[in-house]
């Protein structure tokens, strides 16, 4: 496996510098290329994954996560869509500004790929389509480690992908798929030096091992411990209709909240509501003391305010001011997605500016957190740290700048 990695990391640096190179439109091209090959593989690949469907279900996956790892034609038909609406967006390669400086040296900043980029993801094999789209927009090569539960349905998906590069041009290498089993060769993926940058989509597992065997610059995404606080002057219908939405559209994926912080002053009237309507989406809650006196339900611990369940569960707590809730979002939420329901203006602003997070809502869900949604077209990931990019990742994410220098001769004194 070690020597298979390698021969990988060396090919897909071949492949790079071909994409980098290669025209705007012939990647365009490439894109929609791709969507027809998944349109007209449809078939094998929802068979593919009704094999991992069945596996997943015998190895007790939860039904939040075969929910995830499920493909049917419609979610078939999204990810070509995606594909062409990624290369419906402008060109991020070459694009800058440029300037003459004092000693006559015209300087261009001008953007560029990253070069090789190292894609670790879990359940979801619509990712497999969506960060090579994206990868190949911006120029650059990716190495895709999926989990292991849906290695038949990103098989079948990358080996369309690779059919449509062969057959428009580009190296097949562009896009390789890293299926050996084991976390052996996740670890090997996460040291290979032939990587620019290493972009891990998952949870908190995850996270810990990319810090303990990185070798290369890491972009984390995927963790999402989101939270709702339901403010003294909110609407409270709003409130109950937001959450429910936040907590139960789609409770498996990373912008769903896994907290409720609620106001003590309007606990007594919007607690029961909340139940009810939790009650009738299947949400078990999980409330502290004071909120268990008002209504009952199951006791939250300490451990479940650091607690991405994925699931449909929801840990609720009373807080007396918006500086409580600010405070508690800011200790244990995961700078993913946070949100306010109020209708004062100051409370609002104070909870925009407050609040460490990459995206911060006022009266609106956090399932809004989304790079189509944003935009961006399809992503590689939201992005939860501060540097190089943060929030939804697109396109531009995936470049950087080169530094273009144009003299007639000039040295320095």
């Amino acid at each position: 496996m070690e020597l298979n990695l390698k021969e990988m990391g060396a090919a897909a640096v071949a492949a790079s510098r071909f994409t980098a190179q290669s025209s705007g439109k012939d990647r365009d091209s490439l894109l929609r290329s791709m969507a027809r090959a998944l349109r007209d593989g449809a078939k094998g690949i929802i068979e593919a994954n009704g094999l991992d469907l069945s596996n997943g279900r015998a190895s007790g996956l939860s039904e939040p996560l075969l929910e995830r790892l499920s493909l049917d034609d419609g979610r078939v038909e999204s990810m070509a869509k995606g594909l062409e609406e990624i290369a419906s967006l402008p060109d991020p390669l070459g694009k800058g500004d440029r300037w003459i400086n004092d000693q006559g040296l015209e300087i261009s900043r001008v953007k560029v790929p990253l070069g090789v980029i190292g894609m670790i993801y879990e359940s979801r094999p619509n990712v497999t389509a969506d960060a090579s789209g994206l990868c190949l927009k911006a120029g650059n090569a990716v190495i895709l480690r999926g989990g292991r539960e849906a290695v038949n349905s990103n098989r079948a998906i990358a080996s369309l992908l690779r059919g449509a590069l062969k057959s428009s041009g580009f190296p097949e290498d562009s896009v390789q798929l890293l299926d050996d089993p084991g976390r052996e060769a996740t670890q090997a993926l996460m040291a290979l030096e032939d990587l620019d940058v290493l972009i891990p989509r998952g949870g908190k597992g995850l996270k810990e091992a990319v810090k303990a065997h990185a070798k290369v610059p890491v972009i984390m995404t995927g963790m999402g411990l989101c939270h709702l606080y339901v403010d003294r002057f909110a609407n409270q219908d709003m409130a109950v209709q937001i959450a429910v939405n936040a907590k139960a559209q789609r409770p498996s994926v990373c912008n769903s909240i896994e907290t409720l912080l609620v106001h003590s002053d309007v606990a007594p009237s919007f607690l029961p509501s909340l139940a009810s309507a939790m009650a009738e989406a299947g949400v078990e809650l999980r409330g502290d003391g004071r909120v268990r006196s008002l209504v009952p339900m199951a006791c939250a611990t300490d451990e479940d305010w650091d607690t991405e369940y994925l699931a449909l569960i929801l840990s609720v707590k009373m807080v007396d001011s918006l500086e409580e809730a600010i405070d508690h979002i800011n200790r244990h939420g995961s700078g993913h997605s946070e949100a306010i329901v109020t209708e004062d203006y100051l409370a609002s602003r104070t909870f925009l500016d407050q609040v460490d997070a990459s995206s911060v809502y006022v009266n609106a869900s956090t399932r809004f957190t989304d790079g189509s949604v944003f935009g961006f077209g399809a992503e590689m990931g939201i992005s939860t740290q501060k540097i190089h990019a943060r929030g939804p990742m697109g396109v531009e994410h995936l470049t950087t700048v080169k530094y273009r220098v144009l003299g007639s001769g000039q040295i320095r004194g």
